[in-house]
């Protein structure tokens, strides 16, 4: 894929993850806390993906 297209892909799956956490910590519950580690696994891997190209 072309660079630009990763920066969306990559902008969407952050606007969502962050989306879910959020979304997650309005609220209490077994469902949520997943909901929140959902989001928390999409920031991490992003998180990942960025700093891959240092190591």
């Amino acid at each position: 894929m072309k660079q630009s297209t990763w920066i969306i892909v990559k902008l969407l799956i952050f606007v969502v993850s962050l989306g879910l956490v959020i979304y997650g910590q309005r609220t209490t519950g077994k469902m949520e806390l997943g909901i929140m580690l959902i989001g928390l696994t999409g920031l991490l891997g992003l998180l990942y993906n960025y700093n891959q190209k240092y190591v």
